[in-house]
């Protein structure tokens, strides 16, 4: 039912809220009550001077009648609808639900905005606790250190007189495993703490390389217009603290500086504005490999792509190499990936394009259009095996399939049951 039939069920919900007879408000308004039963049915449409009237008589703007609930609302609540994996919910009535009940409406839309964050900060520290080297060595020291004041403190407990001596070596190790554990834990509070966790701390090389990027918008102008190097970028990166990274970071960009010269700027943006987002045909166009040609155009401004694009490079090993996040698709910050996404699809079958669409499961349900390809890094020598690497170009809105492929972030967090795909058990319920 559209928004603007249903002024007659608002100017329903709002009288009884108010306690008001039909006869008593259609007297008021100068109406018969038949007439507003049948305005309140929504089968008559209603507008100008008797709604400002009615709005009057209700105490409410005419504009909360006539409009009801705002988009964002309704939106949210399609996407309620459409995670809760319920195929009964009935979509095409969200509006009247809206409009009927707009109390229940926000508590149901507060409560699904509620667990989307919840399953972020899950998906965040699932990658922490998982793979953040700090807070495994954090850990350790603080299991080590409980095991040594353990130990000191059973030889003290369990044996008998003990000579002077022994007994203050014993009591000098107590206090300084008890003010090491003291430190190592306040350390690991602080590290989890998400207020005491600033934007620009990385604990390892591929975080600070990808925070450089960030910073850019993955768009470097100087490179495309040749009035800088790569190392020229890098003399200025206060974001890049480690060597490591200053050496992801400088081939990460002497491989865009690459895709420029390949596909430049300006007869890029051409070719799009005739041809569109066709990665095939451009990379007959330009002579190019197709590698090149997803890679350029995860890296071109929005404005000029004309719609958000996200990037995940890794290698034969599947191991995320390099990553530009896209709204909605949720990426683990290193390995650990859903094993269906295409990108891993493509490793099997090199240099072969694989096109999906593909849903995240326990996310917003928002299809993506995913394009992948493995190439040989070189070309090996008799008896080398070839180094393959893959990429993935993940556009927003994928192209109509009646089954789209779902697919997860990592097993951990992927509440989906009977994945032949799963390697071990997730930490989430089916239903969260």
């Amino acid at each position: 039912m559209a928004r603007d039939t249903l002024t007659g069920s608002r100017i329903r919900e709002r009288r009884l809220i108010l306690g008001l007879r039909q006869a008593e408000l259609a007297r008021e308004a100068g109406i018969s009550a038949s007439y507003l039963n049948l305005i309140e049915h929504n089968r008559r449409r209603i507008g100008g001077k008797l709604l400002v009237d009615i709005a009057g008589v209700l105490g409410v703007e005419p504009s909360m009648l006539s409009e009801g609930a705002e988009a964002a609302l309704i939106s949210t609540l399609r996407e309620a609808a459409a995670d809760s994996g319920v195929p009964v919910a009935e979509l095409d009535r969200v509006d009247e639900f809206a409009g009927r009940f707009p109390g229940w409406a926000e508590v149901l839309a507060t409560g699904h905005r509620r667990i989307a964050t919840l399953e972020r900060t899950v998906e965040t520290l699932s990658d922490r606790l998982t793979h953040d080297p700090n807070l495994a060595a954090s850990v350790h020291e603080v299991l080590s250190t409980a095991a040594a004041i353990r130990s000191t403190a059973s030889i003290l407990a369990e044996t008998g007189e003990l000579e002077a001596e022994w007994l203050d070596r014993f009591h000098k190790n107590l206090n300084e495993d008890s003010l090491r554990l003291a430190e190592s834990s306040r350390e690991l509070v602080n590290f989890l703490d998400e207020g005491d966790t600033g934007e620009d701390r990385r604990g390892m090389p591929q975080e600070e390389a990808e925070a450089f990027f960030q910073e850019n918008g993955f768009h470097f102008p100087a490179l495309e217009e040749a009035v800088a190097a790569p190392e020229d970028l890098l003399q200025e990166a206060p974001l890049l603290v480690s060597d490591a990274a200053r050496s992801l970071a400088l081939a990460a960009l002497e491989q865009y500086q690459a895709d420029a010269r390949a596909l430049p700027l300006k007869d890029l943006g051409q070719a799009l504005a005739s041809e569109g987002i066709a990665p095939v045909s451009l990379a007959r166009r330009f002579g190019c490999t197709l590698p090149q040609v997803l890679r350029r155009l995860a890296a071109l401004p929005e404005e000029m792509l004309g719609q958000e694009a996200g990037m995940v490079i890794c290698d034969a090993s599947g191991t995320l190499l390099f990553r530009k996040p896209v709204t909605g698709f949720a990426m683990p910050r290193f390995g650990a990936s859903c094993p269906l996404w295409p990108l891993y699809t493509a490793l099997v079958h090199p240099n072969v394009p694989v096109r999906r669409n593909v849903v995240q499961h326990g996310r917003n349900a928002a299809a993506f259009d995913c394009m992948a390809v493995a190439w040989a890094q070189e070309i090996p020598d008799f008896g080398q095996d070839p180094m393959y690497r893959a990429v993935m170009l993940i556009l927003p809105g994928g192209k109509d399939a009646e089954d789209p492929q779902p697919v997860g972030a990592s097993c951990r967090i992927c509440p989906r049951q009977g994945c032949a795909a799963r390697r071990e058990p997730s930490i989430l319920k089916e239903e969260f």
